[in-house]
């Protein structure tokens, strides 16, 4: 199963799930976007980074890292990445956090002396095996927990958060969502298995006919439309500057705030 893929949907999609699993409800989510930086050096990697804007640079980064596997030397990969990221993009966050999410806690290694003084003030660890059980927990933390869920159970589990979706999730698209996420991390963790059979074993096919679940869709295609439509308007923003429109002509043309004009052409 590609885990580190679910995460970063999982984390792309509802980055306010990440901030409930490290129990820090007070961080406003919505200013966050979560990252994958390439590193120039090939021996290192970064699962992923929620990195608020500049200008509010007061709030943390949070380094995320998913570890399904032993790894002896994790310690040093792990913070040999974070030390090579501050060296080539420079952020100039006053502070940063170190998450790790185990699958397992014996996936998990000794930390070597080196670290120890990082430990207390920079690394969190959180071992998914070890959270409650799925009645105890918000939905969100557990569609986490299904990401570990074991094979024998996994099914029964899944059946019982999309019960839980149309009464958890405030609007129709993201009730869309979720349902597709459910079904993307049971298709992972089932691979042989043919897409009617995932529909069947979550009983998918009364839930995909609703009414809500058909509209969320609809909604989702016309968002995706509107954002390609914007797309191509900023596209063709530089086309008609080099033509020698100025930006009160070119916002005219294509029906844009003469602010979103400005911005793209002094970008």
């Amino acid at each position: 199963m590609k885990t580190d893929t679910i995460f970063y949907q999982l984390f792309q999609e509802f980055p306010q799930i990440f901030f409930e699993l490290i129990n820090q409800l007070s961080i406003p989510a919505n200013i966050y976007q979560f990252i994958a930086p390439e590193l120039k050096q090939s021996s290192f990697r970064l699962d992923g980074i929620f990195s608020p804007p500049e200008e509010l640079s007061q709030y943390p980064l949070y380094f995320v890292e998913v570890q399904c596997y032993k790894e002896e030397d994790f310690y040093d990969r792990l913070f040999s990445s974070i030390f090579l990221y501050f060296r080539q993009y420079k952020p100039i966050n006053s502070d940063w956090q170190a998450i790790v999410l185990f699958d397992l806690r014996g996936n998990d290694v000794d930390i070597p002396p080196r670290y120890q003084a990082l430990i207390s003030r920079h690394l969190q660890k959180i071992y998914l095996d070890e959270t409650k059980a799925e009645e105890e927990i918000s939905l969100g933390l557990g569609i986490v927990r299904l990401i570990v869920e074991p094979p024998s159970t996994v099914g029964e589990t899944a059946r019982n958060l999309l019960a839980r979706v149309t009464t958890e999730v405030n609007t129709q698209i993201s009730q869309r969502q979720v349902v597709d996420l459910i079904e993307t991390i049971i298709v992972y963790k089932f691979p042989q298995l043919s897409r009617q059979e995932i529909e069947n074993m979550l009983r998918l096919e009364g839930i995909k006919q609703t009414r809500v679940y058909q509209e969320g869709r609809e909604e989702g295609r016309e968002e995706g439309r509107e954002e390609g439509k914007l797309e191509a308007k900023l596209a063709m923003i530089s086309v008609l500057h080099e033509l020698g429109l100025d930006a009160e002509q070119i916002a005219l043309r294509l029906e844009l705030e003469i602010s979103v004009v400005r911005q793209v052409l002094e970008g």
